[in-house]
């Protein structure tokens, strides 16, 4: 499509996206592109964490194999490590399990003046807990709601949501399992739950296209990114979180009160 958008504002159907969007860019000329948006978004760190009254999160949603681990490789190249929380968000605990399926989402958020990734998300309790059949379709249904509700709270008290799907074809994660199968430095990225999850491809997209749908409000928008070619992929994510935090217009804090005159000897 020529005009593919990235960010959702209305209803949308995924078999409309091509993955394999890439807006007519050249590669090599993006990847620079990309770089420098890295180096900026080092930049911006340091505004954010010399100020610490926002918080910036990254939450990233994709079938597998669509370039999650990359992407946040990629984006954070040029930043502190310590000031990035990462939530990479496993099965549920027993202790998870006997509160809220928020409780655990909204403990890992991120602190002021830091960055935060969200590798899958709360995201996942109508994703993998619907087409599972782990909960009623009443449970998740609602979940829509709650999840929104949650998210304006979130963005209200000065945290920056950015949310990204990775959109992938079926066709390119299949070329990127065979590829893993082939190298045995990326062996114990492959599992039986990858091939169980594949055979169950247009669950998911559906369910991916219904939680698109029900929850990009105005207060966080989805972020739909093709992630069949990967260059194209890390620019998007690295334009759209530069666009965010220089939309903050933060400044340097000014000198505390009573140490302009003080002299150190």
């Amino acid at each position: 499509m020529k005009n593919q958008p990235t960010v959702i504002s209305g209803r949308i159907k995924l078999k409309r996206f091509d993955p394999g969007y890439c807006a007519g860019l050249d590669k090599a000329k993006t990847r620079k592109l990309t770089a420098k948006l890295g180096e900026r978004i080092g930049e911006l760190q340091e505004l954010l964490y010399a100020n610490s009254k926002q918080a910036v999160l990254l939450l990233f949603q994709g079938m597998d194999a669509s370039g999650k681990d990359g992407s946040v490789r990629c984006v954070f190249k040029h930043v502190n490590p310590a000031g990035v929380q990462v939530a990479n968000f496993k099965v549920p605990s027993d202790e998870e399990r006997a509160h809220d399926f928020l409780w655990r989402i909204h403990h890992a958020v991120p602190r002021y003046g830091n960055f935060g990734v969200f590798n899958r998300s709360h995201y996942e309790a109508v994703l993998a807990e619907r087409v599972l059949g782990i909960v009623p379709k009443e449970t998740w249904l609602r979940r829509y709601d709650q999840i929104v509700a949650f998210e304006r709270i979130l963005v209200e008290n000065n945290v920056v949501l950015l949310k990204f799907y990775l959109h992938i074809s079926r066709e390119e994660q299949a070329a990127r399992f065979e590829e893993r199968l082939k190298n045995p430095e990326k062996y114990w990225k492959f599992s039986r739950a990858d091939v169980a999850t594949r055979q169950r491809w247009d669950d998911y997209i559906e369910a991916y296209q219904d939680m698109l749908n029900a929850t990009s409000h105005a207060a966080a928008r989805w972020h739909l990114v093709p992630a069949d070619r990967n260059w194209y992929r890390d620019y998007v994510i690295a334009a759209a979180t530069v666009e965010a935090l220089e939309g903050l217009r933060l400044k340097w804090p000014k000198l505390g009160k009573g140490l302009a005159n003080l002299r150190v000897r």
